[in-house]
């Protein structure tokens, strides 16, 4: 085959290829759009998922009628004052955006420059382009794409289901709505509003990172509003802004992390791998944080054009940059305390609540007041026949206990009055135990519920953590060195990183093919499951495997190690020791989360007790 030069009209198809992969690959490039023509109200709406329709319209600076003609030509752009590559400092450069997506469809561009009396329209057909046409607009620039891929059916074969291409669109605009919270932004589809966050007021208490806040609730959940860390780290020209969630609040899956460089939102590696290393110790590897992370540096310092969408980013100085988002996740969660996530509480009343009365009807309604339980005195029912054999316990529940002495139990009876310890500690002073696991205190508005195990494993977790930084974990010899008997890989495995335990205050080696002797274990531990601690390490590192540093890997298994010393469920304690639990909970940073990422306590307040009872 001799060489020739492709057609216009298959070039464009080409680059179509590269550019607009599916209906929100084109909403990305013209939400961009009119975002770097400084837009402050961007309505986008779409049909059937926009495989027919993709409507943006924008208040932002308009074109001229030569203009919209430059606008779909190939390799024309108004984002580089010149021809600096490096120094980009608008969401999209590329001159390919408009010209393929009216290579692919049925496109119509009407604009009006700020401050011109008339409006204009181009119309572009599979790539032929129209003369510029008088139109109605008010301000701004209206894009419409019609029949996306009508010129390239084979590319029609790929699409999904509408309702699936609708919510790439939707986690698209999504995204760049959180990048840009000056910004009211709409989506609509044939039917209905999907979504419409509003542009904050000039009056809004606490400025640009209030509004930031506000618009990440509106999209990723009251929840993260209400128990997220505020960052603000900076290092070398690059700073780091944002939200990060408390440990206790975390989900399943990766999907509610958002990261962005520079206003843009990315997908990258570096920075996912950063989030999971600032939370490694305080959530199980199969639990992950939400996240929304926003990095301002400069241009010679990101290259942004390394993926032709611009969803990937490659930086200068990755080590400088991942080192950034650790430190400010970590201290961030430093300060927070021993505070846990308030959706903790929320799933402990709603455990409370039956989801229906007696009567079939929900069990809360209007404020709070049962509606399928007694209503006003006690002795209206409003349910349906009274359930089988309930009278007779009633009656049976209620009857005087034999011998019982109303005025000396009410003497015997009467209720401690509340300590002032109790208005002075955040968690309050222990009031009993439960079950012989959990520790009920009062606080000065509510009551506290500790998990006595989870809490002391955090605890001791931190106690190993800052010995080991400062003097190394004190040892303790076995009198009678313990066998342990795992398989020939597990055995290799331990011996491998014996000096490394040998740091947390565990002394192993090898005794023989498919065994290991153990002859010191860490002091603070005490009377230890020696074989049970051993087994899980030698799990713990095969998963871990080589990828983790060597101080990742130690503070690993020092949750492991924490988790076989601490205060085990089933053992009774003492007040004092309740209290003193209590108090280094209060002391200790992370407290509110055992290693695991599990709640160490839940807070319930007096008024939603109150609720509860229908008192409120």
């Amino acid at each position: 085959m001799t060489i020739r030069l492709l057609p216009p009209d298959l070039v464009n198809r080409i680059a179509a290829g590269e550019v607009v992969e599916r209906p929100a690959s084109a909403v990305k490039e013209l939400v961009e759009n009119a975002l770097d023509a400084g837009a402050t109200r961007i309505e986008v709406m779409l049909r059937e998922g926009g495989r027919s329709l993709i409507l943006v319209e924008d208040d932002g600076a308009g074109m001229t009628p030569g203009e919209l003609e430059l606008a779909v030509e190939r390799h024309a752009t108004s984002k580089l004052p010149d021809d600096d590559l490096v120094h980009i400092a608008t969401l999209g450069f590329r001159g390919e955006a408009l010209p393929s997506i009216g290579a692919v469809s049925r496109l119509t561009l009407a604009s009006r420059k700020r401050g011109a009396d008339s409006a204009w329209s181009l119309a572009l057909e599979a790539g032929a382009k129209g003369r510029p046409q008088p139109a109605a607009l008010a301000q701004g620039t209206r894009v419409e794409v019609r029949d996306l891929f009508f010129a390239t059916p084979a590319r029609l074969k790929f699409l999904k289901a509408p309702r699936t291409e609708l919510g790439h669109a939707e986690e698209v605009v999504k995204r760049l709505a959180m990048a840009h919270p000056e910004v009211a932004f709409t989506l609509r589809d044939e039917t209905r509003v999907l979504f419409r966050y509003p542009a904050p007021g000039g009056d809004l208490v606490g400025g640009p990172e209030a509004a930031r806040l506000a618009r990440l609730g509106a999209i990723m959940g009251r929840d993260f509003q209400e128990n997220a860390l505020a960052l603000a780290a900076e290092r070398e020209g690059i700073r780091l802004t944002g939200h990060v969630g408390l440990p206790t609040l975390n989900r399943a899956t990766a999907d509610q992390q958002f990261l962005f460089v520079n206003g843009r939102p990315v997908r990258d590696r570096l920075l996912q791998g950063a989030v999971r290393g600032a939370y490694q110790d305080f959530l199980a590897r199969d639990r992950h944080p939400l996240v929304a992370l926003f990095l301002d540096l400069p241009p010679e310092a990101v290259d942004v054009n390394v993926h032709p969408a611009k969803a990937e980013v490659r930086f200068r100085d990755s080590g400088l940059v991942r080192g950034l988002i650790v430190g400010a996740i970590r201290h961030a969660l430093a300060e927070a305390g021993h505070r846990a996530a308030t959706t903790v509480a929320g799933a402990a009343l709603g455990a409370f609540r039956p989801e229906t009365g007696w009567g079939g009807e929900p069990a809360l309604a209007g404020a709070g007041r049962p509606s399928g339980f007694f209503q006003g005195n006690y002795g209206n029912w409003r349910g349906g026949a009274v359930p089988h054999r309930l009278a007779e316990a009633a009656a049976q529940a209620f009857a005087p206990l034999d011998g019982f002495d109303r005025p000396s139990a009410r003497a015997d009876a009467a209720p401690e009055a509340a300590s002032p310890d109790a208005q002075r500690y955040p968690l309050g002073v222990a009031r009993g135990q439960l079950h012989e696991t959990y520790i009920v205190a009062q606080t000065a508005d509510g009551i506290v519920i500790v998990d006595q195990h989870a809490a002391h494993e955090r605890l001791v977790y931190e106690r190993m953590k800052q010995a080991l930084a400062e003097t190394g974990v004190a040892r303790q010899g076995l009198l009678i060195p313990e066998v342990v008997e795992l398989e020939e890989s597990a055995v290799a495995r331990l011996v491998k990183r014996a000096p490394e335990l040998a740091e947390l205050g565990l002394v192993l080696e090898g005794f023989g093919p498919g065994a290991v002797v153990v002859r010191e274990v860490p002091a603070m531990l005490g009377p230890t499951d020696v074989k049970g601690l051993v087994q899980d390490l030698a799990d713990e590192l095969a998963a871990l495997g080589e990828a983790l540093s060597l101080k990742e890997r130690l503070e690993h298994v020092c949750g492991t190690m924490a988790c076989h010393g601490s205060v085990r469920a089933g053992r009774r304690l003492t007040q004092p020791e309740m209290d003193a639990l209590l108090r280094q909970m209060e002391a200790t940073p992370h407290s509110g989360q055992c290693n695991h990422g599990r709640p160490t306590y839940v807070e319930l307040k007096l008024a939603d007790i109150e609720r509860l009872f229908g008192r409120r």
